[in-house]
């Protein structure tokens, strides 16, 4: 509890009102829709069919997402943490999650496109990359608004809500996926195989359940404007990387082990993103499911995943982000190490490890949004998450990059493995010296 209660903020005997419970399902639902992008377009679906022998080489593709995600990475990290702050300023937080929503959902709608042919490789790594980097972006600003839809002693349980139903959404669209398109040989509307069509109807439909379930938060959750931006004025888009400078060194006078976090938050978090982009991807280039026996499995993953997360959310609250986060970084290294070591085991490996490795993911995740949200004063939340987004990605190529070469120098894509959990287990390193009890940010 002494964690919690010095990271709040909160003033002693003051209870802060809680958030209407529409505007936390409102803002839940963002989660729940945004399973289209993280489950169905970079795990389950569209970078396991890109990734297939209709397009080439397997181990060489895979090698090619890698260096498509990490090029997404640099980007996100040069631009996130300005954009962030210049939303806070300008009052605009909702707006430009809404901009940016908006445009992952017509890159994933353009996925359609992608035949299967290895010409239509690059078209399908250019959409998997941008949709990634503004995904980055939206999630920027719906992070900063975690703190409208919970209090200080709620944060844990909010944030583990609507993680989890961002799993569960995730179970909900591959099921339709799965039983309407891609399972029968002719699946609703006569849609077959053939040509990738199954795959490319999948994310027509991913599109619109995103742009659907988004709309809720845009016109429920009201416009956030902060005393804490008043004063602050409108700069150039250049000149705002001139007051970020500022930001960051104001911050590192004052909360230095924040930074330290901001830090070890980045390489775990990598980390995490790379069990999820090539998890599918070795489900089927390793342990050979097909497409169908993928699904299937995400759907399990994401039961369990959702599960896991909405109860931790409790322990969050009570216990302390830090404990949660450690907990789950250790389980992860376990379970990725077993799937590692016994690949020759069959899918039955991949069915228990990988199901247990579910568990510990979305802990992880949420508890470090939480961790920084408790920290963050009002009208800053949008440069922070910019800067959380920016840190994670000024070394999202590391887990990109360790899949890359690790798959390119041995020659086998279960090497990638390795690569992951190496990049993990740097994080759990960095994060250990880390103080949990801390002021607010000034």
């Amino acid at each position: 509890m002494s964690e919690i209660a010095a990271q709040s903020g909160a003033k002693p005997g003051v209870v802060p009102a809680p958030a209407p419970r529409r505007h936390i399902l409102a803002w839940s639902l963002w989660d729940w829709g945004s399973a289209a992008f993280n489950a169905v377009v970079t795990t389950f679906v569209f970078t396991v069919y890109i990734a297939g022998s209709s397009f080439g080489d397997e181990a060489a593709i895979s090698a090619q997402l890698g260096w498509a995600l990490a090029i997404a990475g640099f980007l996100v990290a040069v631009l996130a943490p300005v954009t962030g702050q210049r939303s806070d300023v300008s009052g605009r937080r909702k707006f430009w999650l809404g901009i940016n929503t908006g445009i992952v959902v017509l890159l994933t709608a353009a996925m359609f496109f992608v035949e299967a042919s290895p010409d239509f490789l690059l078209l399908g790594l250019f959409l998997v990359a941008a949709g990634n980097v503004f995904f980055e972006f939206a999630g920027v600003n719906y992070n900063a608004m975690l703190t409208q839809v919970s209090t200080p002693a709620t944060i844990g349980k909010v944030s583990g809500f609507g993680w989890g139903m961002g799993y569960l959404g995730g179970i909900v669209l591959l099921l339709i996926v799965y039983f309407g398109f891609i399972q029968p040989d002719v699946g609703l509307f006569g849609v077959t195989s053939e040509n990738g069509l199954a795959v490319r109807v999948s994310m027509l439909i991913s599109a619109a359940w995103f742009g659907l379930f988004a709309l809720p938060v845009l016109l429920t959750v009201p416009e956030y404007r902060s005393p804490g931006s008043r004063g602050r004025d409108r700069v150039g888009f250049f000149h705002s990387y001139v007051v970020l400078a500022g930001d960051v060194t104001k911050l590192w006078r004052s909360s230095r082990q924040t930074v330290y976090f901001l830090l070890a938050s980045a390489v775990f978090r990598d980390g995490l993103a790379g069990v999820f982009t090539f998890g599918g991807v070795l489900a089927a280039s390793v342990f050979r499911f097909s497409a169908g026996e993928v699904i299937i499995f995400a759907i399990a993953a994401n039961i369990v995943a959702g599960v896991a997360t909405m109860g931790v959310g409790a322990l969050d609250d009570r216990l302390g982000a830090k404990p949660v986060i450690v907990t789950a970084l250790v389980g992860l290294l376990v379970c990725g190490t077993l799937v590692f070591f016994l690949h020759d085991g069959g899918q039955i490996v991949f069915w228990t490890a990988g199901l247990a490795l579910c568990l510990f993911v979305g802990p992880a995740q949420s508890a470090s949004r939480t961790f920084l949200a408790r920290l963050i004063p009002p009208g800053r939340e949008g440069e922070v998450f910019g800067l959380y987004a920016t840190t994670g990605r000024a070394v999202g190529f590391l887990a990109p990059t360790a899949f890359a070469i690790a798959v390119t120098v041995f020659g086998a894509t279960y090497w990638g493995i390795l690569g992951i959990m190496t990049v993990l287990l740097v994080g759990l390193l960095l994060l250990l010296p880390v103080t949990a009890k801390q002021s607010r940010i000034g």
